[in-house]
């Protein structure tokens, strides 16, 4: 959930390649950098119940998991799946993120039973679940107003107060010990009673760091496979307990970069930010669009339009650390915002990217190369200012990127003799020479060489 409206600043489809790729097995990954081993060579994939079916229904999104898992989804984030408030509503649906219930789910949606057995069917097909968590606030006419005021912090006149534009909802206490007692016993119960994976948490950057600290052992104590990804990207947050954070500063780096408005070599100042202000394993969820993006900014499809989507989408699903997210109908592609208060159901059918992230999604998860812990360096292959070059390795594995950040063909070539030989083109699905010769990357071009152990 973003600073609506005055503080959103905060933090012809072209993939006609084919999808190809031998690999499909992958060794299971130690989890040694303290994340649960599942995430390591992870994925992303977030859904918008309200508007994915016609039904808006956990029942009626379920007939798409088979699809999901055969495009290479690996763990499944719900938007806030808790009833929302009826006070200060917005809009006629309200807003996702005014919660009045905990414990209780959204009936729209359908009941607990159905949740339950959405969870049940989607381990049975091998992925995790998340469900988003909002902490920071309630809705206008959550109980806890009632039963516990003392839970809120009030305004000027005594009343339990709002954060900026978000009149629909109201701020919780953190001083108030009974209170973060309370909201630790709601997030337990949706791991003991309903057996998820882990949280997204919203506005996770600004809630106390010490109140993670004390939260997330809890949680972790009977299950330390769960996963936590904080909506922040305040450092503070991944020495609290977070696994992973939102590289709000990179994403809008990303866009300028599209844009025209700084080179590729820009984004490197973003990624040594990143190196010297956060620990090392602290993972960053790279996308080139989410359910904020989309509804206020337009993005992907405005963004990172057309073919200028493609080699950033790469850059999220192979870039240092990276864990990568496909928010809800960017397989189809999603070419319009969705409303965030009423219905709008996306319409699914053609899947004109499924294929392109399904190349991807099932490379990081076959190759260890792509693992969040796998190696990173930056090589020059271009004009410095347009191409954006990099390898990754891990286990005499080895991933080598070019992409064209650029409207302009660009000349290329490969100096490093340790990248020549007969590499896997992922994407054009053959085994291709690369040698010290000049090439030519047509404009947004990319391509990803995929190294057997022997470096061809």
């Amino acid at each position: 959930m973003k600073k609506f409206i005055l503080l959103l600043l905060l933090p012809a489809f072209l993939f006609s390649c084919k999808n190809k790729n031998p690999k499909t097995e992958t060794p299971a990954a130690t989890g040694t950098t303290g994340h649960p081993g599942w995430i390591m060579q992870g994925n992303i994939y977030e859904v918008n119940t309200r508007q994915y079916t016609p039904e808006g229904t956990f029942n009626a999104f379920a007939s798409h998991l088979d699809r999901l898992k055969e495009m290479g989804v690996q763990t499944v984030w719900f938007m806030p799946i808790n009833p929302i408030s009826k006070k200060d509503r917005k809009g006629s649906l309200g807003s996702y993120y005014a919660v009045s219930d905990y414990t209780g789910i959204n009936p729209e949606y359908g009941t607990i039973d159905d949740w339950k057995q959405l969870v049940k069917t989607i381990h049975e097909k091998g992925m995790k679940v998340l469900i988003d968590w909002v902490p920071n606030h309630t809705g206008a006419d959550h109980p806890w107003l009632t039963t516990h005021p003392d839970f809120f912090v009030k305004d000027s006149t005594g009343k339990a107060a709002t954060m900026f534009d978000w009149t629909d909802t109201r701020v919780l206490d953190y001083k108030n010990n009974e209170m973060q007692d309370s909201m630790i016993a709601a997030m337990k119960f949706w791991i003991n009673q309903t057996g998820i994976d882990g949280y997204r948490v919203d506005v996770a950057w600004n809630v106390p760091g010490e109140f993670w600290k004390k939260c997330i052992p809890q949680l972790k104590a009977d299950n330390k496979d769960l996963f936590f990804l904080a909506e922040g990207d305040k450092p503070y947050l991944m020495t609290s307990g977070f696994d992973a954070y939102y590289p709000w500063e990179m994403f809008h780096k990303m866009v300028q970069v599209a844009a025209g408005e700084r080179p590729a070599f820009a984004l490197d100042s973003i990624k040594a930010k990143y190196d010297t202000s956060y620990p090392k394993e602290a993972i960053p969820l790279y996308f080139t669009s989410n359910h904020d993006e989309n509804s206020w900014n337009k993005s992907d499809y405005k963004t990172f339009p057309a073919a200028v989507h493609a080699p950033f989408a790469v850059f999220t699903q192979t870039m240092s650390g990276s864990l990568p997210l496909v928010y809800s109908g960017q397989e189809e592609p999603l070419l319009r915002p969705l409303p965030f208060f009423e219905k709008d159901t996306i319409r699914f059918g053609k899947f004109e990217r499924a294929k392109f992230y399904k190349t991807l999604l099932e490379l990081r998860r076959s190759n260890e190369a792509l693992s969040v812990d796998a190696s990173f360096r930056k090589i020059t292959a271009g004009d410095v200012k347009a191409v954006y070059a990099f390898v990754r390795e891990k286990a005499g594995k080895k991933i080598l990127v070019i992409l064209n950040l650029s409207n302009k063909e660009q000349p290329i070539r490969i100096t490093d003799k340790y990248l020549l030989g007969n590499p896997y083109n992922v994407f054009m699905g053959n085994n291709e020479m690369l040698t010290d010769k000049e090439w030519k990357l047509e404009p947004w071009g990319y391509v990803v060489y995929e190294y057997n152990a022997d470096g061809k």
